[in-house]
């Protein structure tokens, strides 16, 4: 095992900074030099905007507040600001606190999720363009990006061991084709390129100055073979460990054999489980801007601040343990086990975690340790779901119509579509709202899987999406179980406030974290109209027969190229 590798020199302001409408003092609420009270503080940065998020120790949110990020669009390419990001992250913070009137000493740790987009920087840590217009603020290929679906077919062909640890084949949305792509396009990029990272390492690295990376990234995204750790598990005092996970035969192979050198130093040297302490915690750099009587997060130096997690895997980290007590199996390790969190919004995340590793073609993972330590997670879902319904609505002829009538109204198009539903069900004689779709059958096949072969008996649902009565009531009537809604719906704020909470020491493990901070809301039952489960169990079977006829389609399709 290595010790923490931290790199020196800081962030060059060689850009403009971008401006954010949030500009918020900083509220005192605090008179005493003791804290009044202890305060979690999770930031999550997604695809258009960071938020902030403030929790007490039981969990419970205290104010929350969010900071538009630029973003530029052309086509298949979709990039963004480290520097802006982080400006965004600076804003929110401090809006957050002055929302919750929390004060600096009352907030003890910090901890980042974020998309599992690609930052780019140099040796100074300055950015470095990964755009084909050479703007050096664009050093940031956002998750969505897919310029590289060319690179992600060769590297799949390579057929590399590491591959069936994620579903049997890399997704242009992953690392390996990205880099691959700006060492084929940008030469002169590449060259000076010091460190590639995740999002979210990055911002743990430019708050701490800590180099080391997360199991949840590496692992999910970079091909990272965490299991190669397994033996460290007892490992109580120091959880980073050197990267001995990283497949060097396959770097070679793909033909990014460099990034191998200096013990993968642009890669990642050593790596983490989620909420590991990093450094020596905030740094004075991170706490307060140079040459500025401005604070730059308004935070004391020196808070602990953990090993960060990919935004959907936070929001498992937030949810998956909200059950009601007598669910919790609190003396049985294996409960968890028999849930899945369902982190709904843009795109759709379906998570479940295991004792034993799970193959299932199709389906990423399984990856060891990248959400919950020790555990394997299995991981499903749909690239475009919320993405998919605004996409359906925008572009249909009755759009503006329905704009013009929710606004109207003063509720959103998503409540009228819902309020309408239910009429149809009336005015047509419905039994339920399922039955207005009979006669329409549809294979959902847009760049998505999901989990079909565990035993999951409990569904916990997060994100945007979940604030919708009927797509929850939908789920919950579909798989035949109960869908428990998390008390906070902020969850994967919550998430990224725990593992700041872990790294304080001041809970023992991850998941005894997640036991005492996560807490159940709502509970969404399946219909118990017999009617009701037989539908569903007709739509399942025409949805197979449905998608083995696609199957069998390419294939023929295939033989006709051949």
């Amino acid at each position: 095992m290595s010790g923490k590798k931290i790199l020196g020199g800081w962030y060059k302001n060689n850009t403009e900074p971008l401006r954010h409408t949030l500009s918020v003092e900083m509220a005192s609420a605090a008179t005493s030099d003791e804290p009044s009270r202890t305060v979690f503080l999770g930031v999550d940065v997604g695809t258009g905007s960071a938020r902030a998020g403030l929790f007490d120790e039981k969990g419970k949110l205290l104010g929350s507040s969010s900071s538009p990020i630029q973003i530029w669009k052309d086509g298949a390419f979709v990039e963004q600001s480290s520097t802006d990001i982080w400006l965004a992250i600076c804003a929110a913070v401090k809006a957050a606190c002055s929302q919750a009137k929390v004060a600096p000493t009352e907030v003890r740790s910090l901890g980042f999720a974020a998309t599992c987009s690609l930052v780019a920087v140099d040796a100074d840590s300055a950015p470095v363009s990964v755009s084909l217009t050479g703007d050096s603020r664009r050093n940031v290929i956002v998750w969505m990006d897919h310029r590289a679906v060319e690179q992600a077919e060769r590297i799949n062909s390579s057929n590399s061991p590491v591959l069936q640890y994620c579903g049997g084949a890399v997704s242009p949305e992953m690392q390996p084709p990205k880099l691959l792509w700006v060492k084929e396009n940008l030469q002169e990029s590449w060259s000076l390129v010091f460190r590639w990272m995740d999002l979210s390492d990055w911002l743990s690295y430019r708050a701490t100055g800590d180099d080391t990376r997360s199991l949840c990234t590496t692992v999910c995204k970079w091909t990272y073979l965490g299991h190669a750790h397994m033996q460290h598990i007892n490992d109580k005092d120091s959880r980073d460990m050197e990267a001995c996970g990283w497949d060097d035969d396959f770097w070679e192979e793909i033909g990014l054999g460099d990034l191998v050198e200096g013990h993968h130093a642009k890669i990642g040297k050593s790596v983490a489980f989620p909420g590991h302490p990093l450094g020596s915690g905030l740094t004075p750099t991170a706490a307060k801007a140079r040459n500025l009587s401005l604070n730059e997060l308004g935070l004391l130096p020196g808070i602990p601040v953990g090993t960060s997690l990919i935004d959907a895997h936070a929001g498992g980290v937030g949810v998956i343990e909200s059950v009601p007590p007598t669910e919790a199996g609190e003396h049985d390790e294996e409960a968890i086990c028999n849930r899945m969190v369902l982190v709904c919004g843009t795109s759709t995340c379906h998570m479940a975690i295991s004792r034993s590793k799970l193959f299932i073609p199709g389906v990423w993972g399984p990856f060891w340790s990248a959400m919950v330590p020790e555990y394997w997670l299995t991981e499903g879902g749909q690239s475009a779901t919320g993405a998919l319904l605004d996409h359906i609505i925008q572009n249909h002829a009755a759009s503006p119509l329905l704009a013009n009538r929710a606004a109207s109204q003063k509720i959103s198009v998503f409540e009228l579509l819902n309020n309408h539903l239910e009429t149809l069900m009336i005015e047509q004689n419905k039994s339920f709202v399922a039955a207005l779709t009979e006669d329409l059958h549809v294979l959902p096949d847009f760049h998505g899987n999901s989990v079909t072969t565990l035993a999951i008996n409990t569904l916990l649902a997060c994100g945007g999406l979940s604030k919708n009565p009927i797509f929850i009531q939908e789920h919950a009537d579909i798989i035949g179980y109960p869908i428990i809604l998390p008390r906070e719906s902020e969850s994967v704020l919550l998430g990224a406030a725990i593992l700041g909470a872990v790294a304080t020491r001041k809970y023992h493990s991850l998941s005894d974290a997640m036991k005492a901070l996560n807490a159940p809301g709502q509970v969404i039952h399946p219909s118990n109209d017999p009617r009701v489960k037989k539908y569903h169990d007709a739509k399942y079977k025409i949805f197979r027969g449905l998608y083995e006829q696609q199957l069998s389609n390419r294939s023929i399709m295939a033989q006709a190229l051949a």
